[in-house]
């Protein structure tokens, strides 16, 4: 089975050992993912919605650089801080999902790496082969 990882260019992911995604044959797998930057900077501390935004962009672009597309998303988990963030981010999740409507988890945690960080969301898609 053919295996190619995706890389961000994130400061996190050569030291810490693991890759934006990873595709195996016809699965796509994306790994947590938060609104920080390139540089390590969060983008858009306190607001639940715009980082979900940004978590599902950078998805995205994970997702065509592995030869897929969120159309391919068979699973979302979405990890955030509060509670009170599950409707932002659950709308955000409907917004980009509205008709692929993928099997989803959304989980409150004590805390993600970053005090900043609201939210974190992983991704699995199985790219279609036409058959």
């Amino acid at each position: 089975m053919s295996r190619q990882r995706v890389a961000s260019g994130g400061p996190w992911e050569s030291v810490y050992g693991y890759s934006r995604a990873v595709r195996a044959g016809d699965r796509v797998f994306v790994s947590g993912t938060t609104a920080a930057t390139a540089d390590g900077m969060v983008d858009s501390p306190g607001d639940a919605t715009a980082q979900a935004r940004r978590c599902f962009a950078i998805i995205e672009k994970a997702l065509a650089d592995a030869g897929a597309s969120l159309a391919d998303v068979v699973r979302t988990r979405m990890f955030i801080t509060d509670a009170a963030y599950s409707d932002a981010v659950g709308r955000v999740h409907g917004e980009v999902f509205e008709e692929i409507r993928p099997a989803a988890t959304m989980v409150v945690v004590a805390a993600l790496i970053d005090p900043r960080l609201l939210v974190e969301i992983e991704a699995d898609a199985v790219v279609d082969s036409g058959q």
